[in-house]
């Protein structure tokens, strides 16, 4: 090689001497290379050597360890890259006449030391990379317990020969970048005076690939910190739902995080670091985006591949949000050329979400159509199903906003018309559906009164419900509201005639007087079919079930409107007809308090015997 036969009759030149003359001839020295008259090679110059030799001990130095990159001042230090960009553009000159044999030792001798160059380069880059670690471990976990940040400097300082640097100071507000990326703004300069020199020596892939490495580590590790997993689907479809419900926790926070805080500090990083290469920063950041990225969304993933239930509902919505929230935040730091990929990945995620929550109301809706229970509830209480199924739409209504959009998405996806699919068509389905089902089960009481009771008791609890959830009674309308009240009334009227009416016919005048005189054994027996009749409706009525306050007092009250003064009107007419004494106590049971007694314990629930008067 034409380096080994250097002759050195001294000490070799020292860095300094590698002044802006020498740097001026080869400039000029190339620049007659590219000139137009070419008919012959012109001589190469004894500066080109002299560039060489110079260039050759700063590389030496750097490769026996007496120095490093971070050691240099910063004219050494640009000097060197400017070394680089002049040994690239002179190997592109002389590779014109590379058939010259004093050209091609030149080459070669260029050559040589340009790869020695770049290996320097190569390891400071990475070595500057990588000391993110020490930067980030000491601020995210030593800083807040001193003690021990002291201990662990002393046990290794026996093995450390350079100085641990100071801390940061905290008191005072630090750039997102350095807090978190820890990297500080000499780091940063020193990696960008590397990555330049780097692509101008031809060795960019090696550059980004390194950059990529350490970066995509780092981000891991921090996740791994997080303590966020990253599960396969395999391992997902064999987890019980709760605790996949607290990781669906830490994904939220985690994936937020990513987009307001972790993303604009990489963004600001690849561009400081490759400031004046916009495309390779943008293709580098896009990159590392998308691989994160696809961590995040896996895992959104392969929840939705578990099994579907209609109690996964609700984090399924949560995971929706955080998708269709976070990717647009994302998305603003990529630039457009680049963005297509990364949106068509986040949108097959939001569709297979999308679909996996319409699916978990379509199976709502069977889930209401096939409960076929043939066991009436005791008391004609509020059945189970109502229960379950408000109290999910009431959640359900919660996130109202995003579950019409993701019917309006799904609308889209399958071709339906306007007038279908949209969330509020598809909650006043299950009501009608509900409803229906509601009716059937009423037809499993042989008591027609206790059905009628039962139907007042889950329709009074729908509509409280719906009145309660503001989103509920805003997506099914008045109309359906009065409906529902009208239908409450009507129950309740049915009701009373139902079962009060034969007991008042007890209490009528008609066939009571004959010629103007009470027929005294007729009357007996009205006594008495009262009293029987009476007796028979406390004794079963209390046991039946009106957990509604507001609705049992309704009762209460309509049903003493009609019994109470019609009772007092006719014991105050008729009870002089009896002797006093044993007969008035045989034949009049109660009195006007005691019926009214009675009625205050109607709809109490109480299956024990009833209180003796």
């Amino acid at each position: 090689m034409a380096d080994q036969n250097i002759k050195v009759d001294q000490e070799p030149p020292s860095v300094a001497s590698q002044d802006g003359k020498l740097h001026e001839k080869i400039d000029r020295f190339i620049s007659a290379l590219n000139g137009d008259d070419q008919s012959s090679p012109p001589e190469i110059t004894e500066s080109v050597q002299t560039f060489a030799d110079l260039f050759d001990v700063m590389i030496v130095e750097h490769e026996s360890g007496s120095k490093r990159w971070i050691q240099l001042e910063e004219d050494a230090s640009s000097l060197f890259i400017e070394s680089i960009d002049r040994t690239a553009k002179l190997l592109k000159s002389l590779s014109r006449f590379h058939s010259d044999e004093n050209y091609a030792a030149a080459i070669n001798r260029l050559s040589g030391v340009q790869q020695r160059a770049m290996c320097v380069l190569e390891v400071e880059f990475k070595s500057i990379m990588d000391d993110y670690q020490t930067s980030y471990d000491r601020d995210r976990k030593n800083k807040p317990d001193e003690a021990k940040r002291k201990q662990l400097s002393s046990s290794s300082s026996n093995v450390q020969e350079t100085p641990e640097p100071e801390l940061p100071d905290q008191s005072e507000s630090q750039p997102v970048k350095d807090e978190f990326l820890g990297y500080s703004d000499e780091m940063s300069s020193n990696l960008n005076k590397l990555a330049q020199g780097l692509i101008s020596g031809g060795h960019e892939t090696e550059c980004c690939e390194l950059y990529l490495f350490v970066r995509r580590n780092a981000m891991e590790q921090n996740l791994k910190l997080q303590r966020f997993e990253k599960f396969s689907i395999d391992e997902m479809q064999k987890m019980q739902w709760e605790p996949i419900e607290k990781e669906v926790v830490s994904w939220m926070k985690l994936f937020k995080e990513f987009s307001t805080s972790l993303l604009p500090s990489e963004r600001r990083l690849a561009d400081a670091i490759f400031s004046g290469h916009t495309t390779i920063s943008d293709r580098l950041f896009s990159n590392l985006t998308r691989i994160i990225l696809l961590y995040f969304l896996s895992f959104a993933e392969a929840v939705m591949l578990t099994k579907r239930s209609a109690e996964k509902l609700f984090k399924f919505l949560d995971i929706y949000e955080t998708v269709r929230d976070v990717i647009p935040e994302v998305e603003k730091l990529i630039s457009a050329e680049r963005l297509q990929q990364l949106k068509s990945g986040a949108s097959l995620i939001n569709t297979i979400i999308g679909e996996s929550i319409f699916n978990i109301f379509i199976e709502l809706e069977n889930s209401i159509k096939s409960d076929a229970t043939k066991t009436p509830v005791p008391g004609g209480a509020v059945h189970p199903l109502t229960r379950y199924t408000m109290n999910y739409l009431k959640y359900a209504c919660e996130y109202s906003d995003t579950l019409e959009q993701v019917f309006q998405e799904h609308k889209k996806i399958d071709g339906e018309s306007q007038n279908q699919s949209n969330y509020g068509s598809q909650l006043a389905r299950i009501m009608d559906l509900l409803d229906a089902n509601l009716e059937a089960k009423s037809r499993l009481y042989k008591d027609p009164s206790l059905s009628l009771i039962f139907m007042m008791n889950n329709g009074r609890y729908i509509l409280q419900k719906t009145k309660g959830t503001g989103e509920m009674r805003s997506l099914l309308g008045d109309p359906w509201v009065r409906k529902q009240s009208s239908d409450l009334r009507n129950y309740h009227t049915s009701y009373k005639r139902e079962t009060w009416t034969r007991l008042l016919q007890c209490l009528s005048h008609e066939g009571l007087s004959v010629n103007g005189k009470v027929m005294k054994p007729v009357l007996k027996e009205r006594f008495k079919s009262f009293n029987a009749m009476f007796d028979d409706i406390h004794k079963t009525q209390t046991t039946w079930v009106v957990s509604d306050e507001q609705l049992q007092s309704e009762l209460r009250v309509s049903i003493s409107a009609i019994v109470i003064p019609a009772y007092r009107s006719f014991m105050g007419r008729f009870s002089q007809v009896f002797t006093p004494g044993r007969q008035t106590e045989k034949y009049i049971k109660y009195q006007p308090e005691d019926i009214e007694t009675c009625i205050e314990e109607l709809f109490d629930g109480n299956t024990g015997q009833s209180k003796k008067r």
